[in-house]
């Protein structure tokens, strides 16, 4: 279901079928808090799946009084329309289509962008990268540790060595997003150290608030590459980057994979909030704080802030095959 308003999308919602009446109640304020005016509606598969749900999107938009731009059902190649009977455009045995000739394929192949098949499908495209990569990336992830480790060991004072390791952690997560800005990528000694970085709160929140929607490249090779522990700081990072351009699956399959390694973890908790009460990224604009404000919130670095890394440097992964 698409929900317009002056012939701009204000937002888009999707539902696997069969679903219980009474599913698209919740939609009602959804509406009004969007100022949707129009919905369009599109269903996959045979009548008996499509139908039911069709007739309560109908019956909904009625209720709140919204126009019905459109209502279909698409299958095996064909669609027919639920607000028109003419003969003329909408035979009874359908319409046949081919979206590999639509203009819309056109544009999408020339800017990049592929249909998969299946939600499994792009589930694989921020699957954990297994093979000779994820061993190194193992090794890599064991140097950085032992790193940390020695210089913990060595310290003579936790807060300026929090306050240190703080400053390069923040520098880190800059020069990173620099890096993919210019069309790099993060060597397996950088992405490693970067994700250790992000398990500190002040760090994370760094890229946050200078999130912009181009970083999801970024936080998708980091989603892929780091170890099991340290992926719920990056994949949250993603599914934000994902919200924020329209990129509503990707942001939930992002989100379920950090909540698998880390049901308790904040961040992915209130974003998975966000999306499934359908709130749109709009409502961050200019709401962010700056890293100045930031640092004023939680004033100068001190050795708790180290705690949540410090808890994962002694954690095991669970071991993943190579391909």
């Amino acid at each position: 279901m698409i929900g317009l308003d002056r012939r701009q999308a204000k937002l888009v919602a999707r539902w696997s079928l069969p679903f219980p009446p009474g599913t698209l109640a919740s939609l009602e304020p959804v509406f009004d808090r969007e100022g949707v005016t129009e919905i369009v509606i599109v269903g996959y598969g045979p009548g008996e799946l499509v139908t039911p749900a069709a007739d309560e999107a109908r019956l909904l938009a009625a209720k709140t009084e919204l126009h019905v731009g459109e209502a279909l059902r698409a299958h095996e190649g064909r669609y027919w329309s639920y607000i028109c009977d003419l003969a003329t455009c909408c035979p009874a045995e359908g319409t046949p289509y081919d979206l590999t000739t639509s203009q819309i394929a056109a544009e999408a192949t020339i800017r990049g962008l592929v249909a998969l098949p299946d939600r499994e499908s792009l589930e694989r495209t921020i699957a954990p990268i297994a093979g000779p990569v994820r061993m190194a990336m193992r090794r890599a992830t064991a140097d950085a540790i032992a790193e940390l480790r020695a210089a913990l060991t060595a310290t003579t004072n936790l807060d300026t060595f929090a306050t240190e390791f703080i400053a390069e952690s923040l520098n880190r997560v800059r020069s990173a997003l620099q890096t993919h800005e210019e069309g790099g990528r993060l060597d397996d000694a950088e992405a490693a150290k970067l994700g250790l970085a992000l398990s500190i709160t002040r760090a994370r929140d760094e890229a946050w608030t200078l999130m912009r929607d181009s970083h999801a490249l970024l936080w998708k090779d980091l989603t892929r590459r780091l170890e099991h522990r340290f992926i719920p700081p990056a994949a949250s990072l993603l599914a934000m980057a994902s919200w924020r351009a329209g990129n509503n699956v990707q942001a939930t399959i992002a989100l379920e994979r950090a909540l698998t390694i880390d049901p308790t973890y904040s961040m992915a908790n209130l974003l998975m909030h966000a999306l499934q009460n359908l709130l749109s990224p709009t409502i961050l604009r200019d709401r962010l704080p700056t890293p100045a404000e930031l640092d004023a919130a939680m004033g100068p670095p001190h050795a708790s802030w180290l705690l949540p890394l410090v808890n994962l440097l002694d954690e095991d992964d669970p071991h993943t095959p190579p391909e």
